[in-house]
């Protein structure tokens, strides 16, 4: 939530809240800038045991799974933009943001000369200028493992730049290519910067080996600019074994370094 601002996870803690008739506050699995989608946003909410009967009516469907109710609720609370595709009990230990193991981005452009068709020009950046995907492909290889990305990442006081980039590569489907970014965890803006990077590559206005020095820097670089929000989308979260969960908390919390 931001004060003086409507975010999904507002919009979200409103509802549950509603609905619980009492207040509850979401943890998702990441920020997301404004601007950027979620069609695989993980979150959790800890619930008091007795506000849980608020959330079901009083003659329940028969055979319903047990969140049905609540998920149906909320499809009449929650404004047309944002949606609840399922619920299901948080096995003992989970914590959406800190027992994730990897968080999975794709960023689509369109390089069609009439930009993009009208139903999907919210979730696809235009983009006037050709790519050529298979420099872009070679560029996104350097920059592959446990690497401080500051040059990629707006900096926030107290937090590290290091993170293990595990997934960068291109596809092409005719004039629409995609960014395919997995990662064990993404710094402030760190996607749309790398996809910005890659652009510059695809322009031939930078190369490979530009590429590979940026992970030497230790602040924000302004040799490129970061790629517009909405062609941004997080796509999915894994998550460990139910008895590996704490373990991958503590993992988690540890301030990394590349030693």
């Amino acid at each position: 939530m931001q004060a003086g601002q409507r975010t999904v996870a507002g919009v979200l803690d409103e509802a549950l809240t509603t609905v619980f008739r009492t207040p509850v506050r979401l943890h998702a699995a990441g920020r997301t800038d404004a601007g950027v989608h979620a069609s695989g946003q993980v979150a959790h909410v800890d619930v008091p045991a007795d506000a849980l009967p608020n959330a079901y009516a009083r003659s329940p469907r028969a055979h319903d799974p047990e969140f049905m109710p609540l998920l149906r609720r909320l499809g009449g609370f929650l404004p047309t933009d944002v949606r609840v595709l399922d619920i299901t009990r948080a096995p003992a230990g989970f914590d959406a943001r800190f027992s994730a193991l990897r968080r999975h981005y794709q960023y689509r452009l369109s390089t069609a000369p009439y930009g993009v068709v009208p139903q999907l020009a919210r979730y696809i950046t235009a983009w006037p200028r050709p790519l050529d995907v298979a420099a872009m492909t070679t560029a996104s290889r350097e920059l592959l493992g446990l690497n401080d990305f500051a040059a990629f990442c707006r900096r926030r006081a107290g937090a590290t730049t290091i993170r293990e980039l595990q997934r960068f590569d291109w596809s092409c489907d005719g004039d629409l290519v995609t960014a395919h970014v997995t990662a064990d965890a993404f710094c402030w803006s760190m996607v749309r910067s790398l996809v910005g990077a890659l652009l510059a590559v695809g322009e031939h206005r930078r190369t490979a080996a530009w590429c590979r020095k940026l992970l030497t820097a230790t602040d924000r670089s302004s040799d490129f600019a970061a790629a517009p929000a909405h062609g941004l989308t997080l796509i999915g979260v894994d998550y460990p074994p139910d008895d590996e969960l704490a373990s991958r908390v503590l993992i988690t919390r540890d301030l990394r370094t590349r030693d």
